[in-house]
């Protein structure tokens, strides 16, 4: 199975239930995710030398944009009658995603900083 399979075998996992467009959406998000990181991983790596953490990060930032395109397509607040909704959150998931992603990633990218120990 390629790499891009297994990255979006992943995120179809994360995501629970998606319907068409979602599926064929991520599918590209995916292969944008996974473009990104390679381009951002340590001179000397590839993806193949963190197979694991890559597919866990990429899968995450596609769920992350995902999230914010689903999100752009729905109403920010609507009313019926006397009661008001307001929306909120989905930017706060997306940005959770991410910063998973990053932590998972972190370490094989240019110019990155993590903790390797304390």
């Amino acid at each position: 199975m390629s790499l891009l399979n297994q990255i979006y075998t992943q995120a179809l996992l994360l995501a629970g239930e998606l319907d068409d467009r979602q599926k064929t959406l991520l599918r590209v998000l995916c292969r944008s995710a996974a473009n990104t990181l390679t381009a951002k991983l340590r001179a000397g790596l590839t993806a193949e030398d963190c197979t694991g953490d890559f597919i866990a990060a990429a899968s995450l930032y596609a769920l992350a944009a995902l999230s914010e395109t689903d999100g752009a397509m729905s109403p920010e607040s609507f009313r019926v009658g006397d009661v008001t909704v307001h929306k909120s959150g989905s930017s706060a998931a997306a940005n959770c995603l991410r910063r998973q992603a990053e932590l998972l990633i972190g370490p094989y990218l240019m110019d990155s900083f993590s903790f390797k120990r304390v």
